[in-house]
Protein backbone atom coordinates (compact mmCIF):
# COMPACT_ATOMS: atom_id res chain seq x y z
CA UNK A 1 0.00 0.00 0.00
CA UNK A 2 1.14 3.68 -0.52
CA UNK A 3 1.21 5.74 2.04
CA UNK A 4 -2.11 8.32 1.91
CA UNK A 5 0.69 11.66 1.75
CA UNK A 6 3.05 9.94 -0.39
CA UNK A 7 2.41 12.10 -4.19
CA UNK A 8 4.58 11.72 -7.41
CA UNK A 9 4.43 15.00 -7.71
CA UNK A 10 4.87 14.85 -11.85
CA UNK A 11 5.92 17.99 -13.65
CA UNK A 12 2.45 18.44 -15.03
CA UNK A 13 0.36 17.99 -11.85
CA UNK A 14 -0.62 21.00 -9.63
CA UNK A 15 0.13 24.73 -9.18
CA UNK A 16 3.30 25.81 -11.44
CA UNK A 17 5.36 28.24 -8.76
CA UNK A 18 9.43 27.99 -8.93
CA UNK A 19 10.56 24.80 -8.64
CA UNK A 20 7.22 23.92 -6.94
CA UNK A 21 8.05 26.43 -4.03
CA UNK A 22 5.92 27.67 -1.24
CA UNK A 23 3.38 30.96 -2.61
CA UNK A 24 4.71 33.91 -0.98
CA UNK A 25 0.78 34.95 0.51
CA UNK A 26 2.92 38.55 1.93
CA UNK A 27 5.73 40.12 0.64
CA UNK A 28 5.50 42.65 3.14
CA UNK A 29 6.80 39.84 5.74
CA UNK A 30 8.82 37.84 3.64
CA UNK A 31 11.84 36.32 5.50
CA UNK A 32 13.55 33.49 3.39
CA UNK A 33 16.92 32.45 1.41
CA UNK A 34 15.50 32.62 -2.02
CA UNK A 35 12.73 35.21 -3.07
CA UNK A 36 11.33 34.41 -6.63
CA UNK A 37 9.63 37.00 -8.89
CA UNK A 38 8.27 37.10 -12.75
CA UNK A 39 8.15 40.75 -14.85
CA UNK A 40 5.66 39.51 -17.39
CA UNK A 41 5.98 42.29 -19.84
CA UNK A 42 7.15 42.86 -23.46
CA UNK A 43 6.17 46.32 -23.61
CA UNK A 44 9.78 47.39 -23.78
CA UNK A 45 10.49 44.58 -27.30
CA UNK A 46 9.47 46.90 -30.36
CA UNK A 47 9.59 43.56 -32.67
CA UNK A 48 7.67 40.60 -31.71
CA UNK A 49 5.79 40.29 -28.58
CA UNK A 50 5.42 37.22 -26.46
CA UNK A 51 7.69 37.02 -23.60
CA UNK A 52 5.28 38.42 -21.18
CA UNK A 53 4.31 34.59 -21.37
CA UNK A 54 8.40 33.92 -20.02
CA UNK A 55 7.95 33.28 -16.22
CA UNK A 56 4.89 31.18 -16.67
CA UNK A 57 6.68 28.98 -19.04
CA UNK A 58 10.14 29.06 -16.73
CA UNK A 59 7.91 28.54 -14.02
CA UNK A 60 6.69 25.62 -15.51
CA UNK A 61 9.38 23.64 -16.90
CA UNK A 62 11.28 24.13 -13.37
CA UNK A 63 8.82 21.78 -12.46
CA UNK A 64 11.01 18.85 -14.60
CA UNK A 65 13.96 19.23 -12.19
CA UNK A 66 13.61 18.47 -8.30
CA UNK A 67 11.05 15.85 -8.20
CA UNK A 68 10.37 15.48 -4.43
CA UNK A 69 11.84 18.53 -3.64
CA UNK A 70 15.01 17.46 -2.44
CA UNK A 71 17.06 19.29 -4.86
CA UNK A 72 18.39 17.77 -8.58
CA UNK A 73 21.20 15.72 -8.92
CA UNK A 74 23.95 16.39 -11.48
CA UNK A 75 25.56 12.70 -13.01
CA UNK A 76 28.75 15.00 -13.91
CA UNK A 77 29.33 16.00 -10.70
CA UNK A 78 27.85 13.29 -8.93
CA UNK A 79 26.40 15.50 -7.00
CA UNK A 80 23.37 16.76 -5.19
CA UNK A 81 22.29 19.89 -5.58
CA UNK A 82 19.64 22.74 -3.96
CA UNK A 83 18.87 19.66 -1.76
CA UNK A 84 18.48 22.35 1.94
CA UNK A 85 17.28 24.97 -0.25
CA UNK A 86 14.29 22.63 -1.79
CA UNK A 87 14.04 20.51 1.30
CA UNK A 88 13.81 23.03 4.11
CA UNK A 89 11.77 25.84 2.23
CA UNK A 90 14.21 28.75 1.73
CA UNK A 91 12.90 28.98 -1.88
CA UNK A 92 9.76 31.13 -1.89
CA UNK A 93 7.55 32.39 -5.13
CA UNK A 94 6.68 35.78 -5.02
CA UNK A 95 4.08 35.73 -7.51
CA UNK A 96 4.70 38.92 -10.41
CA UNK A 97 4.98 42.38 -10.44
CA UNK A 98 1.63 43.88 -11.13
CA UNK A 99 1.70 45.18 -15.35
CA UNK A 100 -0.41 48.01 -16.68
CA UNK A 101 -0.97 47.78 -20.42
CA UNK A 102 0.19 50.58 -22.42
CA UNK A 103 1.70 52.00 -19.28
CA UNK A 104 5.06 51.15 -19.25
CA UNK A 105 6.24 54.06 -16.40
CA UNK A 106 3.91 52.63 -14.08
CA UNK A 107 4.88 49.00 -14.86
CA UNK A 108 8.22 49.67 -13.94
CA UNK A 109 7.22 51.69 -10.59
CA UNK A 110 5.43 48.47 -9.64
CA UNK A 111 8.50 46.20 -10.38
CA UNK A 112 10.44 48.49 -8.74
CA UNK A 113 8.52 48.58 -5.65
CA UNK A 114 8.12 44.65 -5.45
CA UNK A 115 11.82 44.52 -5.94
CA UNK A 116 12.94 46.88 -3.30
CA UNK A 117 10.48 44.88 -0.94
CA UNK A 118 11.36 41.31 -2.17
CA UNK A 119 15.32 42.44 -1.64
CA UNK A 120 14.45 43.53 2.03
CA UNK A 121 12.73 39.85 3.03
CA UNK A 122 15.89 37.61 1.01
CA UNK A 123 19.35 36.95 0.76
CA UNK A 124 19.08 36.34 -3.07
CA UNK A 125 16.44 37.06 -5.52
CA UNK A 126 15.92 35.67 -8.86
CA UNK A 127 13.73 37.45 -11.86
CA UNK A 128 12.18 36.39 -14.38
CA UNK A 129 11.60 38.37 -17.82
CA UNK A 130 9.71 39.29 -20.32
CA UNK A 131 11.68 41.62 -22.52
CA UNK A 132 14.86 43.22 -21.23
CA UNK A 133 13.39 46.48 -20.37
CA UNK A 134 12.81 44.65 -16.91
CA UNK A 135 16.55 44.57 -15.79
CA UNK A 136 15.97 48.58 -15.16
CA UNK A 137 13.55 48.86 -12.74
CA UNK A 138 14.92 45.82 -11.24
CA UNK A 139 18.45 47.28 -10.50
CA UNK A 140 17.44 51.17 -9.59
CA UNK A 141 15.95 49.11 -6.50
CA UNK A 142 19.06 47.55 -5.42
CA UNK A 143 20.83 49.91 -2.81
CA UNK A 144 24.02 48.25 -2.63
CA UNK A 145 27.59 48.57 -4.52
CA UNK A 146 27.03 46.13 -6.99
CA UNK A 147 29.36 44.89 -10.25
CA UNK A 148 26.59 44.32 -12.85
CA UNK A 149 27.28 41.34 -15.49
CA UNK A 150 25.02 41.27 -18.47
CA UNK A 151 25.11 38.20 -20.67
CA UNK A 152 23.70 39.39 -24.18
CA UNK A 153 24.18 39.51 -27.78
CA UNK A 154 23.47 43.24 -27.65
CA UNK A 155 24.72 45.97 -25.65
CA UNK A 156 20.85 46.86 -25.32
CA UNK A 157 22.64 51.05 -25.23
CA UNK A 158 20.68 52.72 -27.54
CA UNK A 159 20.59 56.48 -27.03
CA UNK A 160 17.64 58.21 -26.00
CA UNK A 161 15.25 59.84 -28.29
CA UNK A 162 12.78 62.01 -26.44
CA UNK A 163 10.79 59.81 -24.53
CA UNK A 164 11.81 56.31 -26.11
CA UNK A 165 13.98 55.02 -23.65
CA UNK A 166 12.37 51.88 -21.96
CA UNK A 167 12.55 49.41 -25.01
CA UNK A 168 14.70 46.26 -24.27
CA UNK A 169 17.52 48.18 -26.23
CA UNK A 170 17.72 50.90 -23.39
CA UNK A 171 18.36 48.90 -20.04
CA UNK A 172 22.06 49.43 -19.75
CA UNK A 173 22.35 53.02 -20.84
CA UNK A 174 20.00 53.62 -17.59
CA UNK A 175 21.85 51.24 -15.47
CA UNK A 176 25.61 51.98 -16.08
CA UNK A 177 25.48 55.47 -14.29
CA UNK A 178 23.83 54.61 -11.39
CA UNK A 179 26.12 55.95 -8.58
CA UNK A 180 25.95 52.57 -6.67
CA UNK A 181 26.97 50.40 -9.95
CA UNK A 182 30.88 50.26 -9.72
CA UNK A 183 31.48 48.45 -12.99
CA UNK A 184 29.22 47.15 -15.95
CA UNK A 185 30.32 44.26 -18.00
CA UNK A 186 28.65 43.04 -21.53
CA UNK A 187 29.37 39.78 -21.81
CA UNK A 188 28.97 38.00 -25.43
CA UNK A 189 28.37 41.01 -27.56
CA UNK A 190 28.15 40.40 -31.40
CA UNK A 191 25.23 40.92 -32.98
CA UNK A 192 25.62 43.33 -36.94
CA UNK A 193 22.83 45.24 -35.85
CA UNK A 194 24.69 47.82 -33.40
CA UNK A 195 25.01 51.11 -34.29
CA UNK A 196 28.47 52.46 -33.68
CA UNK A 197 27.06 54.57 -31.01
CA UNK A 198 25.71 51.89 -28.64
CA UNK A 199 29.21 50.03 -28.54
CA UNK A 200 31.25 52.83 -28.51
CA UNK A 201 29.04 55.12 -26.06
CA UNK A 202 29.41 52.11 -23.62
CA UNK A 203 33.12 51.57 -23.83
CA UNK A 204 33.87 55.17 -23.72
CA UNK A 205 31.63 55.64 -20.89
CA UNK A 206 33.93 53.10 -18.73
CA UNK A 207 31.78 49.87 -19.41
CA UNK A 208 33.76 46.58 -19.97
CA UNK A 209 32.11 45.27 -23.33
CA UNK A 210 33.25 41.96 -24.23
CA UNK A 211 32.66 40.40 -27.66
CA UNK A 212 32.60 36.70 -28.36
CA UNK A 213 35.79 37.15 -29.86
CA UNK A 214 37.43 38.30 -26.86
CA UNK A 215 35.44 36.23 -24.37
CA UNK A 216 37.01 32.72 -26.15
CA UNK A 217 40.33 34.58 -25.52
CA UNK A 218 39.67 35.25 -22.19
CA UNK A 219 37.24 32.14 -21.20
CA UNK A 220 34.96 31.73 -18.24
CA UNK A 221 37.72 32.85 -15.55
CA UNK A 222 39.13 35.65 -17.39
CA UNK A 223 35.58 37.31 -17.61
CA UNK A 224 35.01 36.71 -14.32
CA UNK A 225 37.92 38.01 -13.00
CA UNK A 226 36.77 41.74 -14.39
CA UNK A 227 34.58 41.71 -10.76
CA UNK A 228 37.10 42.21 -7.59
CA UNK A 229 37.01 38.90 -5.32
CA UNK A 230 33.93 39.10 -3.30
CA UNK A 231 32.22 41.98 -4.86
CA UNK A 232 28.50 42.11 -4.44
CA UNK A 233 27.10 41.17 -8.00
CA UNK A 234 23.64 41.21 -10.28
CA UNK A 235 23.82 39.03 -13.67
CA UNK A 236 21.64 39.54 -15.86
CA UNK A 237 20.97 36.88 -18.67
CA UNK A 238 19.55 37.50 -22.02
CA UNK A 239 18.89 33.71 -23.57
CA UNK A 240 20.26 35.37 -26.77
CA UNK A 241 23.71 35.42 -25.43
CA UNK A 242 22.97 31.63 -26.38
CA UNK A 243 24.09 30.59 -30.24
CA UNK A 244 20.80 31.01 -32.34
CA UNK A 245 20.73 27.27 -33.06
CA UNK A 246 19.70 26.58 -29.52
CA UNK A 247 17.17 28.79 -29.15
CA UNK A 248 13.89 29.06 -31.15
CA UNK A 249 11.97 30.68 -29.13
CA UNK A 250 13.57 33.81 -28.67
CA UNK A 251 12.84 37.11 -31.08
CA UNK A 252 16.25 38.37 -31.42
CA UNK A 253 18.71 35.55 -31.23
CA UNK A 254 22.24 35.58 -32.95
CA UNK A 255 24.53 33.20 -34.68
CA UNK A 256 27.82 33.14 -33.26
CA UNK A 257 26.74 32.62 -29.67
CA UNK A 258 28.23 30.77 -26.56
CA UNK A 259 27.32 27.33 -26.14
CA UNK A 260 25.70 26.34 -23.22
CA UNK A 261 28.50 24.73 -21.82
CA UNK A 262 30.42 28.03 -22.13
CA UNK A 263 27.26 29.71 -20.86
CA UNK A 264 27.35 27.53 -17.50
CA UNK A 265 30.74 27.59 -16.63
CA UNK A 266 31.10 31.02 -16.65
CA UNK A 267 28.20 31.67 -14.21
CA UNK A 268 29.70 28.89 -12.19
CA UNK A 269 33.25 31.16 -12.30
CA UNK A 270 31.14 34.01 -11.31
CA UNK A 271 29.75 32.15 -8.48
CA UNK A 272 32.72 30.92 -7.33
CA UNK A 273 34.22 34.40 -7.39
CA UNK A 274 31.19 36.84 -5.87
CA UNK A 275 28.61 37.24 -3.90
CA UNK A 276 25.61 37.43 -6.04
CA UNK A 277 22.45 39.44 -4.79
CA UNK A 278 20.76 38.72 -7.52
CA UNK A 279 20.37 37.37 -11.37
CA UNK A 280 17.61 37.84 -13.94
CA UNK A 281 16.54 35.53 -16.97
CA UNK A 282 15.14 37.12 -19.70
CA UNK A 283 13.93 37.08 -23.82
CA UNK A 284 12.51 33.67 -23.95
CA UNK A 285 9.30 33.96 -25.96
CA UNK A 286 7.35 30.84 -25.87
CA UNK A 287 4.97 32.40 -28.84
CA UNK A 288 7.78 31.76 -30.90
CA UNK A 289 8.81 28.66 -29.80
CA UNK A 290 8.89 25.07 -30.97
CA UNK A 291 6.29 22.14 -29.72
CA UNK A 292 8.49 20.81 -26.69
CA UNK A 293 9.26 23.99 -25.45
CA UNK A 294 13.29 23.46 -25.42
CA UNK A 295 13.97 27.21 -24.87
CA UNK A 296 11.67 27.71 -21.71
CA UNK A 297 13.22 24.27 -20.73
CA UNK A 298 16.88 25.58 -21.39
CA UNK A 299 15.86 28.92 -19.51
CA UNK A 300 14.87 26.81 -16.57
CA UNK A 301 18.07 24.82 -16.95
CA UNK A 302 20.39 28.00 -16.81
CA UNK A 303 18.71 29.33 -13.77
CA UNK A 304 18.18 25.87 -11.97
CA UNK A 305 22.08 25.22 -12.48
CA UNK A 306 23.39 28.26 -11.21
CA UNK A 307 21.12 28.29 -8.36
CA UNK A 308 22.90 25.00 -7.74
CA UNK A 309 26.11 26.60 -8.46
CA UNK A 310 25.71 29.65 -5.96
CA UNK A 311 24.17 27.76 -3.10
CA UNK A 312 27.46 26.07 -2.64
CA UNK A 313 29.57 28.74 -1.82
CA UNK A 314 30.84 29.49 1.27
CA UNK A 315 29.19 32.84 2.03
CA UNK A 316 25.79 31.27 1.05
CA UNK A 317 26.52 28.11 2.98
CA UNK A 318 26.72 30.26 6.31
CA UNK A 319 23.77 32.41 5.24
CA UNK A 320 21.77 29.34 4.80
CA UNK A 321 22.75 27.83 7.81
CA UNK A 322 22.22 30.82 10.19
CA UNK A 323 18.56 30.07 8.51
CA UNK A 324 18.27 27.09 9.33
CA UNK A 325 19.71 27.10 12.81
CA UNK A 326 17.35 30.19 13.70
Amino acid sequence: MVDDDFRLNQPFVGIATFLRSPICQNIDTLDTGIAVMGVPTDEGSPFMAGSRMGPRALREHSLRFGQGGKGYYDPEHRKQYLEAEMSQGLIMDLGDADIWPADIKQTFENTTKMTRKARAGCDLLVVMGGDHAITYPVVRAIEEDIYVIHFDAHADYAPFIHDLQFTNGHAFRHIAPMPNVKNLIQAGIRSLRHSEEMIEDSIVQGNDVVTMTQFHEMGPEGLAALVPEGAKTYVSIDVDVLDISLVPGCVSAEPNGMTYAELRDTLDAIARRTEIIAFDFVEVNPQLDVGTGVTAYLGAHVMVEFLGRICEQPWWIEKRNKRLNQ
